[in-house]
């Protein structure tokens, strides 16, 4: 079940409004994967770029939120196929054979995790993993940042989307 697609109250608190934009963009990618086939959500359209499917996308966004919260916030182990250094480049976005109903409740999951960690802390801490530059940021940083980030990935869902099947629509 996709999540709803709704935007934060027009006047509420900074975490309140940071977290409500990333659940709206954590919701369009849910909607952009809705009613595709396996076939379809593994498909590359751009000749160029074979890890841009729709499940690649989610993958990566799925380890992305991973990182940043759990990883360089928390100050947790670097696992994830990102952090394979023999590992192939983009690793984190191959989800061949993976079907997209279970990259999706990852992903979801994920997302749970990582709004509980934003509850849990002040924006003003910053990371605690002791190895990785961006771990010096604060959680409002990270949290801007994954907007950014979630948004961009969610327009990169939309334009793929409509050349699979001509499927379009934001909101």
């Amino acid at each position: 079940m996709t999540p709803p697609r709704s935007r934060p109250p027009f006047v509420a608190d900074e975490r309140t409004q940071l977290v409500g934009w990333l659940d709206m963009q954590r919701a369009i990618v849910h909607y952009k994967c809705e009613g595709l086939s396996e076939q379809d959500a593994h498909r590359p359209v751009l000749p160029d770029s074979p890890l841009m499917t729709m499940a690649g996308v989610v993958s990566h966004l799925r380890w992305v939120e991973h990182c940043w919260f759990e990883v360089l916030f928390l100050g947790r182990p670097a696992t994830g196929p990102q952090f394979d250094e023999d590992g192939p480049e983009d690793a984190d976005m191959m989800a061949d054979g993976v079907p997209l109903a279970r990259l999706l409740e990852e992903y979801e999951r994920q997302c749970a995790v990582s709004n509980e960690i934003v509850a849990a802390h002040s924006m003003d801490d910053v990371g605690k993993h002791p190895d990785f530059r961006s771990a010096q940021a604060s959680l409002r940083w990270m949290l801007i940042h994954m907007v950014e980030e979630t948004g961009r990935h969610a327009g990169h869902l939309d334009v793929i989307r409509e050349l699979i099947d001509g499927e379009k629509g934001y909101y």
